[in-house]
């Protein structure tokens, strides 16, 4: 799954460590997440899109959605 978790981290100027410490998670997760080698479960997928205060749409993008198929 795609997603923009490192533009919007990048953005409030947050490190790795400091998105992790805030989510809960370790810092390894969140690398995971933003190279888009881990899926995020979807407690922690709202939890993310909490913390940025977006919907969740608007950081996780399903790889069929880019590909232009109807899910």
């Amino acid at each position: 799954m795609k997603n923009r978790m490192k533009g919007l981290r990048e953005a409030r100027q947050w490190s790795q460590g400091q998105l992790a410490e805030a989510l809960g998670v370790s810092r390894q997760t969140v690398i995971s997440i933003e190279k888009e080698r881990y899926n995020p479960s979807l407690e922690l997928a709202f939890s993310i899109a909490a913390l940025f205060d977006c919907p969740i749409e608007a950081i996780f993008i399903s790889d069929s959605k880019e590909k232009g198929d109807d899910v």
